[in-house]
Formats: C-alpha cells, sequence, structure tokens
C-alpha cells in the first residue's frame, strides 16, 4: 500500500509540475477568480491549499505574480448567482468554481470567461455536455457520487451486518442529491434494507432530524455528500456517539471529526488535480477542449476508535481492504 501511494504521489507531482510552455510566464501578473458557497469568513480549507500548492508548482504564487479574487454565497444557495455575478464583472483571466451549485451558477453567469470546475456528476448536472468534449467554457474534475453513495451503502452494510434500517441525510437544493437518492433507494431494496430519509439542507432541518431520529432509532446513517453535510461533520459524528449509531461519509475529514467511515476520492488530490487545468487555461488552452478529470483512486478510510466506542466489531475483510485505519 505505501509502495503504491509513493508510485501515484509520484505520478501527481510529475503530472502538475512545469513542463514546456505550461508554467507561469516570467513578468507576468494572472488574476483568477475562486467561487465559494462557503463564507469567506471560514478558515481555509485543506483542499484550497493543496490547490495554491499546486499553483505554486507551476510558478504561480499567490501575492506575487498571482492575484486571486474571492467571492462567496455565504453559504446560501439564493446567493450564488450574486456572488457569480459579482465576480464575473471583475472579469478575471479564469474562475475556480468550488462545488456543484457554485459551477452551475457560474457557467450561468458567463459562457466566455474560462471556468475550471470542482463538482460532481458534471454531465447528470447539466455542466458540461460530456466528459470527453465538454465544450462551452466549463472544464476541470467531476466526481461521481450519483455512483458511489451507493457503494457506500453497501459498505456500511458490510460494516454493520444486523442494520435493517438507515437514515439518510441529504440536502433538497444540491442538484444531484435526488438522483443519489434513487440510486441508493434502488440499492437499499436489493441489500433488504428500509431507508429513513432526511432533509438537512438548513442546521434547523438537522435538529429536527435529530428529534426524529431519537424518537425512532434507525440502525445506522448514511450522509450524502455535501457542503452543508462537511460542515455539520462534528454535529453528527456528536450525535450518533450520543446515540451509538454507525455513520459513513463521502470524505475523510467527517471520519477525522469521529465518524465510523468514509468512502470516495482524496478531496486534496482532486483539488491539486484542478491546477493543470487553470495552467493549460492561463496559457492559451480552450477549456471546452480540455476533458473533464474523474478520480481514478477512492479511499475507505475507517476510526477504529469510534467502532470501539460504540462497541461495533468491522469485519476482519473490511479492515483488510481499508486504505487509512484511525486508532
Amino acid at each position: 500500500m505505501k509502495t503504491f501511494s509513493l508510485i501515484a504521489l509520484l505520478a501527481l507531482s510529475s503530472w502538475i509540475a512545469p513542463t514546456g510552455w505550461c508554467a507561469a510566464q516570467p513578468g507576468k501578473v494572472y488574476r483568477i477568480g475562486y467561487l465559494v458557497f462557503a463564507p469567506l469568513a471560514d478558515m481555509p480549507s485543506p483542499q484550497r491549499a493543496a490547490l495554491l500548492r499546486a499553483m505554486e508548482r507551476l510558478g504561480y504564487v499567490q501575492g506575487r505574480n498571482l492575484l486571486i479574487e474571492y467571492s462567496s454565497a455565504e453559504a446560501n444557495v439564493e446567493m450564488l448567482p450574486d456572488a457569480a455575478a459579482e465576480l464575473v464583472e471583475k472579469k478575471p483571466s479564469m474562475i475556480f468554481a468550488i462545488g456543484t451549485p457554485t459551477a452551475l451558477a457560474a457557467k450561468q453567469a458567463t459562457r466566455t470567461i474560462p471556468i475550471v470546475m470542482f463538482a460532481a456528476d458534471a454531465v447528470a448536472n447539466g455542466i458540461v455536455a460530456s466528459l470527453a468534449k465538454p465544450g462551452g467554457n466549463v472544464t476541470g474534475v467531476s466526481g461521481a457520487q450519483i455512483k458511489l453513495s451507493p457503494k457506500r451503502l453497501e459498505v456500511l452494510k458490510e460494516a454493520v451486518p444486523h442494520a435493517s434500517r438507515v437514515a439518510v441525510l441529504y440536502s433538497r437544493v444540491h442538484p444531484s442529491h435526488a438522483q443519489e437518492l434513487t440510486a441508493v433507494s434502488a440499492r437499499a431494496r436489493e441489500l433488504g434494507l428500509a431507508l429513513q430519509p432526511f432533509d438537512v439542507t438548513r442546521v434547523e432541518d438537522l435538529q429536527a432530524a435529530f428529534f426524529r431520529m431519537s424518537a425512532r432509532r434507525p440502525d445506522a446513517i448514511l450522509v450524502l455528500f455535501d457542503y452543508r453535510t462537511l460542515i455539520y461533520r462534528q454535529m453528527i459524528s456528536e450525535f450518533a456517539a450520543t446515540n451509538q449509531l454507525p455513520t459513513m461519509f463521502g470524505a475523510r475529514e467527517s471520519v477525522d471529526a469521529g465518524g465510523l467511515i468514509s468512502y470516495g476520492s482524496n478531496l486534496e488530490e482532486m483539488f491539486a488535480r484542478a491546477a493543470s487545468f487553470a495552467d493549460r487555461i492561463l496559457n492559451g488552452a480552450d477549456p471546452g477542449t480540455l476533458p473533464v478529470e474523474q478520480p481514478t483512486r477512492f479511499e475507505l478510510v475507517i476510526n477504529r476508535r469510534t467502532a470501539r466506542t460504540l462497541g461495533l466489531q468491522i469485519p476482519e475483510a473490511l479492515l483488510l481492504r481499508a486504505n487509512i485505519l484511525i486508532e
């Protein structure tokens, strides 16, 4: 496993390293936009730091030859169109759009400024025409949450064989969560599981979901990946610990916060990959001709400390498949 990780890291480093004309040009200052859903007052995420480090390796250094204009919807989906329009008015050379709703808002705000997205299910959500030939002004990195969510339910059932009812936390305003729920429901029927879906778009919704789960206790919780559920990770993990409920998330950050299991791509690695798109676009490439990248490596992370707290014995076969075990 360590050898594989080293090879993957070396491959990634060489892929985003400066080569030929694909690097910052001496003496030139680059002005780009960065559109996010999260409040700007929040601490910069590790993913953003990974992206900036990758940009630096390509010669783009913030405060030296890279100027970043930030714009945020302040965690309010209704504000996304205004945040995107505000950024477009500043006429950056390109825009990073972080998240699926954010990428959609950026695309609606401009058809000419190149956009490098970090989004989920870009084709299904209408962000690009196809992965191979995105067309238009958007390209970047796309996850595959519609396919991954049923797999997460499957792994959760393997970890908790006695489970018969699983709560599913989702957001009604996330572009692909309805499709994910459909896919998860189909897999649940195959696994003999009953689902309890809860919309947690607002923190008040999350609190209501906790109340309802306390009244009718599920056997486990599946959390669909979204910015909202990511920032709720501590609250969800604490509720789950108090109520002895195993949890499955889409990102390792939630397991670090006390969740039981996560299965998904390495977010920092995916953000670093987005830097290559920015580099090529800043050097004149047409975003519509740059194929959208998808993650090829997925991480299974298990928090054994949380498992012990829950009194849960994780099957040995699942532990052996884990990429990361948190003791």
